[in-house]
């Protein structure tokens, strides 16, 4: 396990060839942009938790069936302060950085002080965000980092704070057909209230040609929900969304403000003021994208804990929307690195398996109805929506399948009726073994799968003109547990699941997180590395895998 996630990866800051098996389809002409943990030790220090690792990003630039591989650290001002100190200077969620012993007591006091209210880190290491025809490395704070997809160089650092109040955000924002972007963050205690601020950037603005006119700048507040405590606002990681509608749920999967406020001096993590209440409900906020309000129904669920939304639509009066969802928080303490050791079967067995579940919300509730009636009338799902007193309504899902995590669909259906899923395999690990395609409609599945492989989360890349829903490839950064085995890039037939092609690099890949795919329609063939780097790129061929 300690080549997987133990161990530093090297960058490939120069372009490298891979070999090809299969044939790539024509038409597949861009960049696959990633990003994830790479460097978990710097200097004699290290993270506690996976998701703590410096940023390392990494591109697949798909040309005339060939792929060129590269692989930068995203140079944070978070990379820069520890690679200069030679040691973990900067606190991430689940390590908590302190001064070197060597400084003197006004300046151990000043570091404690100014770690009450803190600062959060820009190691941005989670998804890529795009923004107009800009690209952002996000993580869940207050700080994104522009990029370059070509060559993966880091520019300016931005907070959001600056455009809107909010101390926390998420990074797996919605965009609409125009793509402006929707996203949703914290603001902790402002004005005396603690609130979930869902924000919109537009995708252009009035002369955005001219110099300082950027879409960030023309960010707007959206709405606003005020959260149920003003000193444990609710963790999340995503949101729901469909043409008239936004969903997010209010978990009670809670950060704990004051014990952030004082965790530096107390000797522990940001991670540790986390806390899951099982004996707390899970509150639905439904907001009216025309009218921009939340509807006033108090619509709750069991207890959960959701990362993933997968997608959500409107059906005959009603809101249904699908998440992973666990039981209990399990799949965080699992990533710590005391636990992805040699014993890591013995640790890695997940309380809860993560499990996609459908909701369904009465978009209007009829007061007379009895108490104690489903709501939902649909044909289509057993989900169900019970009227209780005093406007409230318990909502109970229909189990779709477990075991699946990093879901994908049809970004086209996002918001829509919608019938596949694409995600990673993972069972009661939460490790991935292998990708699945899910029919939500029949219920059946297609999934691929090969030894001492671990695949990505799987990304859909549509046919130019495509009509049917899976006329498309899925893409995924496969890592190879086996060190005689090379990683590749998988292309697979999104329709039948049968694999394309494989694209095998000779390099140290790191297991990633989330990305997006470039192509070339959207910005011309700029998005590929330059003849000359084509020219030097290595050529480290190998035998076709089998």
């Amino acid at each position: 396990m300690d080549i997987i996630f133990g161990r530093n990866k090297k960058e490939q800051r120069e372009p490298v060839r891979a070999t090809v098996t299969g044939k790539i389809p024509s038409w597949l002409q861009g960049i696959l942009l990633r990003n994830g943990p790479g460097m978990h030790t710097v200097g004699e220090t290290r993270y506690n938790h996976w998701f703590d690792g410096l940023a390392l990003l990494h591109s697949f630039t798909i040309r005339d069936g060939e792929v060129y591989y590269r692989s930068k650290y995203l140079r944070s001002d978070t990379y820069n302060s520890n690679i200069e100190a030679n040691r973990i200077v900067v606190s991430e969620f689940g390590t908590m950085a302190y001064p070197d012993p060597c400084k003197n007591i006004f300046s151990k006091a000043f570091s404690y002080l100014s770690h009450t209210i803190p600062d959060f880190t820009d190691n941005c290491l989670i998804n890529i965000m795009r923004c107009g025809e800009d690209f952002y490395a996000t993580t869940e704070t207050n700080y994104i980092r522009k990029i370059n997809p070509q060559t993966l160089e880091t520019l300016e650092k931005v907070d959001y704070r600056k455009y809107v109040a909010v101390n926390l955000a998420t990074s797996h924002p919605h965009y609409d057909a125009a793509g402006n972007v929707l996203n949703i963050g914290t603001s902790i205690v402002d004005k005396g209230k603690t609130k979930y601020v869902i924000f919109k950037i537009p995708a252009t603005v009035p002369g955005a040609g001219k110099k300082g006119q950027k879409p960030l700048k023309h960010t707007e507040v959206f709405c606003s929900i005020t959260a149920r405590s003003l000193l444990s606002p609710s963790y999340y990681h995503s949101f729901g969304i469909t043409e008239n509608y936004i969903i997010f749920l209010e978990q009670p999967f809670r950060m704990d403000i004051l014990k952030m406020a004082t965790a530096y001096i107390r000797g522990v993590s940001w991670a540790s003021c986390l806390a899951f209440h099982g004996e707390d409900k899970t509150y639905i906020h439904i907001i009216d994208q025309r009218t921009r309000k939340p509807m006033l129904t108090k619509f709750y669920m069991d207890p959960m804990v959701i990362f993933h939304h997968v997608n959500a639509y409107e059906e005959d009066g009603c809101l249904l929307f699908d998440v992973i969802a666990y039981g209990d928080s399990s799949l965080y303490q699992l990533f710590y690195l005391a636990n992805l050791n040699q014993n890591f079967k013995d640790n890695s067995r997940l309380t809860s398996v993560p499990t996609l579940k459908r909701f369904a919300v009465p978009l209007h509730v009829d007061k007379n109805a009895e108490v104690g009636s489903n709501l939902i009338k649909l044909p289509s799902t057993t989900a169900r929506a019970l009227k209780e007193k005093d406007d409230q309504v318990y909502c109970q899902p229909e189990l779709l399948l477990e075991g699946l995590e990093l879901p994908r669909i049809n970004y086209a259906h996002n918001g829509k009726r919608y019938r596949y899923v694409f995600a990673a395999e993972v069972q009661w690990s939460p490790i991935p073994t292998k990708i699945i395609k899910y029919d939500v409609l029949t219920k059946s599945s297609l999934k691929w799968g090969e030894e001492h492989c671990w695949p990505a989360e799987p990304l859909f890349v549509p046919t130019p003109g495509a009509q049917d829903e899976d006329d498309g490839i899925i893409l995924s950064a496969i890592v190879s547990t086996d060190p005689q085995k090379l990683p590749f890039l998988l292309v697979l037939d999104a329709r039948t699941f049968t694999e394309l092609a494989r694209a095998s690099v000779d390099v140290e890949m790191h297991l990633d997180l989330h990305g997006l795919f470039i192509p070339d329609a959207d910005w011309g063939t700029g998005t590929h590395p330059s003849r000359e780097e084509q020219d030097g790129a290595s050529d480290r061929h190998v035998a076709p895998q089998t």
